[in-house]
């Protein structure tokens, strides 16, 4: 084994050498008398070579410790060399100060283009609202496991399991981003993953009865909320839309349909729930015939949000739709908290219409916007299923509002 003498008199020679240690350390020293530490070792079945640093800035003593950390590395399968990058990348990371949420911002902005925009929106506002208050100015690699459960676990204590998991696979993905940019080595998100409240899978609630359907819309309307969340409750039971569709509707769609004597509400397929290259397909543009209470509720909300692009905004940002947990509250304070969500509407006409008119089954996924595992679609132009369309939503729209009150009735009731 080498001694502190032996090192510090090594000089340069015609040609580089080396002076060994135990283990596979080594002295290197160059022509020029620059003198480095090595380590030679054999990790998957090659023969690989180490550097840690420069004599003298890097001791006997503490080469020796380093070639031990090397070793702990091999027995415990991992590539020292490979660690040590790491060790250099988090280093480097940390130096530059990235905190997580410039490096959630640069992965937010890749993933755009295989987005569609409701989504993006959706993503960053998520992490603004829940994530970048408590770790988006902390230096990505500093970031804990216990951090990112103690983000997480008020999202469920507030009953939004699902959210919970959402936003731990949107940190997840920030992290695994942040690996492969050198700003971080780690996942601490991946980690906690079983340490949360499971998802209960099953279907959404709804109703399935039409008088069940009728009681709802009694109990929304005797319910404190602003006009337009109750405006937007009746035309999404009218139409029986997916909510986040009704909630970005733009007046431009739905405005020149007031007056006409065969309105159908075009909805182009940008706007559908898609994956992204389908919403470029025009043959999945939705097309929904408008029964005359859903006219008559368009010109009721026209009084109030007529002016602006949107049908249905935000009650605080008037260019953003409104959120679709303003319908789903609403419910709750009508006393359907569990036992019916917005989305249910689609079951509850779907339950009710096929009961009633079961030789249209395939009329009814069409207005539903379901593509049917028998190929019905490809099968059938929706043209030919337009004017029984027309019949079936009218007839529901009837059925449904047989005596409530009026859709500008809905303008005067109590407020929050």
């Amino acid at each position: 084994m080498l001694t502190d003498t032996q090192v510090r008199t090594a000089k340069k020679k015609d040609k580089a050498y080396k002076l060994s240690d135990a283990e596979g350390l080594h002295l290197y020293v160059s022509t020029a008398g620059g003198k480095l530490w090595r380590m030679r070792y054999e990790f998957d079945g090659k023969e690989k070579l180490l550097s840690f640093g420069k004599y003298p800035d890097l001791s006997l003593a503490d080469a020796r410790r380093e070639r031990d950390a090397a070793k702990a590395h091999l027995r415990a399968g991992r590539d020292p060399g490979l660690e040590r990058k790491k060790e250099k990348a988090a280093d480097a990371a940390a130096a530059a100060g990235t905190t997580f949420e410039v490096a959630a911002r640069e992965w937010h902005s890749q993933q755009i283009p295989t987005w569609s925009p409701k989504h993006a929106d959706d993503v960053i506002e998520s992490l603004e609202k829940e994530v970048f208050p408590a770790l988006g100015a902390l230096p990505i690699n500093d970031i804990t496991p216990p951090m990112v459960l103690n983000v997480l676990k008020p999202i469920q204590a507030r009953g939004a399991i699902e959210t919970g998991h959402r936003v731990r696979q949107r940190i997840s993905a920030v992290f695994v981003y942040g690996i492969g940019s050198s700003y971080c080595v780690n996942d601490p998100a991946a980690i906690v993953q079983k340490a949360l409240a499971p998802v209960v899978k099953g279907k959404q609630p709804a109703v399935l009865t039409l008088k069940e359907a009728r009681e709802i819309l009694r109990r929304v309307d005797d319910t404190p909320a602003h006009p337009v969340t109750r405006l937007a409750m009746r035309f999404l039971a009218i139409t029986v839309v997916r909510p986040g569709t009704l909630a970005a509707t733009p007046w431009a769609e739905v405005k020149s349909l007031i007056g006409q004597p065969d309105p159908i509400w075009f909805i182009p397929a940008a706007r559908m729930k898609l994956r992204v290259r389908q919403k470029l397909d025009e043959a999945r543009d939705h097309l929904v015939p408008l029964p005359s209470q859903a006219i008559e509720t368009l010109e009721a909300l026209l009084t109030l949000t007529g002016r602006g692009p949107l049908c249905f905004p935000n009650n605080r940002k008037a260019h953003k739709p409104m959120s679709e947990n303003a319908l789903g509250y609403l419910l709750n304070r009508a006393g359907y908290h569990y036992r019916h969500v917005p989305h249910g509407w689609r079951t509850t006409f779907s339950t009710v219409m096929n009961e009633l008119h079961r030789q249209d089954a395939a009329v009814i996924d069409f207005m539903l916007a379901h593509v049917r595992k028998d190929k019905v679609e490809a099968a059938y132009n929706r043209a030919e299923y337009l004017q029984r369309r027309k019949e079936l939503a009218q007839e529901w729209a009837d059925m449904l509002l047989e005596g409530m009150p009026l859709a500008a009735d809905l303008l005067t009731l109590p407020g929050k």
